[in-house]
């Protein structure tokens, strides 16, 4: 166990922005939500084996698509989230955890945990960003017999558009609703979701993921002062990833539908293009034949060759010089959710593409 400190916050929002794969929320978000955390309180991150086997853990994240502008998510929503699960849940909860790393979602328990008491559990839903609340369930998203609580807060008063909520139900029915919440909203929402024993987490979480993203950002923030050639080549050493291409943005068909961005990025022309796949997050990379080079659980990252920063698909410009870079999934822990092959179809209809045959090739697939 440790404290959170104000160094820790830039640490999570520079590496969770490599492993928010396009997505995962946004740097100033990121940047607030911590700073306001380690502000009121002392958040600290814990180890799950730190924890007793029953202590109940909740997952804090936000809902919605990233490029969505009529949102409002203040500290208050995530803190009000997590109360609506804890007022409806008839036990303890000791601990938050975030479904993902991100540009904020590293940060996404931080707040609730300093105002609540609670701790920050190191795991994750999925080491990197995801589209779908399914995605990040644990390997609950086709359970019919487990039943859930998943709570929402934010919107905007003076609109007419802030909502609470709260829904008990199987995780695949009550995430859809929570989606369409979001929706309503205005395009992302504050939650919280699943009280889960920390046994559980410990057997399908990606156990470590807020520390690997924390030991990335202190890497990268130590090499900036050298340069953006310096910053791509420590994210590579540290994490083992590599570039598959670099070039000029040359297309970018990203539209806001049902509270995700879908659509496509082309980097590169002739021989040399890659298309990227959108749903929120960087899902799939085709080669110009179509080949498949990548796919989620991949973490696939557009990064700046100006600056080394990541660049997410709500800031890709064209004619901006990025480089694609992608770390095979070999190389990350992998959680019960992705390897749930309940959590594909969804994504397969929205970008007409396949993911499953490629995301669990060579990974055995969960026990669920």
């Amino acid at each position: 166990m440790r404290e959170l400190t104000k160094e820790d916050v830039l640490a999570a929002v520079k590496g969770g922005s490599v492993f928010a794969a396009g997505g995962g929320g946004w740097v100033d978000h990121g940047l607030e939500i911590g700073t306001a955390a380690v502000t009121v309180g002392r958040p600290k991150l814990v180890s799950v084996d730190e924890l007793p086997d029953d202590a109940i853990i909740l997952t804090c994240t936000a809902i919605g698509a990233p490029a969505g502008t009529d949102w409002q998510m203040l500290g208050k929503d995530y803190i009000k989230a997590v109360q609506l699960v804890i007022e409806r849940y008839e036990g303890k909860v000791v601990g938050v955890m975030t479904p993902q790393n991100g540009m904020s979602s590293t940060i996404n328990g931080w707040l609730p945990a300093a105002a609540l008491g609670l701790v920050v559990v190191d795991a994750t839903g999925d080491i990197r960003a995801h589209p779908t609340g399914k995605m990040g369930s644990l390997g609950l998203a086709s359970r019919t017999d487990f039943e859930t609580i998943q709570a929402v807060a934010g919107g905007k008063p003076e609109l007419g558009t802030y909502i609470e909520l709260v829904t008990a139900g199987t995780p695949a029915k009550t995430s859809n609703i929570l989606r369409t919440a979001s929706d309503m909203a205005g395009g992302f929402i504050a939650a919280a979701r699943h009280p889960l024993p920390a046994k559980y987490i410990r057997e399908h979480a990606a156990v470590g993921g807020i520390s690997i993203a924390l030991e990335l950002g202190r890497a990268i923030i130590e090499a900036e002062p050298q340069g953006a050639e310096h910053v791509m080549e420590t994210i590579c050493k540290k994490t083992g990833g590599t570039f598959i291409g670099k070039g000029k943005v040359t297309k970018k068909d990203v539209h806001y539908s049902g509270a995700f961005d879908i659509g496509i990025i082309e980097v590169g022309t002739g021989k040399k293009k890659l298309k990227l796949h959108v749903m929120n997050e960087y899902m799939a990379v085709d080669d110009s034949k179509g080949t498949r080079l990548s796919t989620f659980p991949d973490v696939i990252t557009t990064i700046s060759l100006e600056t080394g920063e990541p660049v997410s698909v709500g800031h890709i410009r064209e004619g901006q010089e990025i480089g694609v870079f992608v770390i095979d999934k070999s190389l990350i822990p992998l959680s019960s959710s992705v390897k749930d092959p309940s959590v594909y179809p969804e994504v397969e209809q929205a970008l007409g593409i396949e993911l499953l045959k490629y995301a669990l090739d060579g990974v055995e697939k969960a026990n669920v």
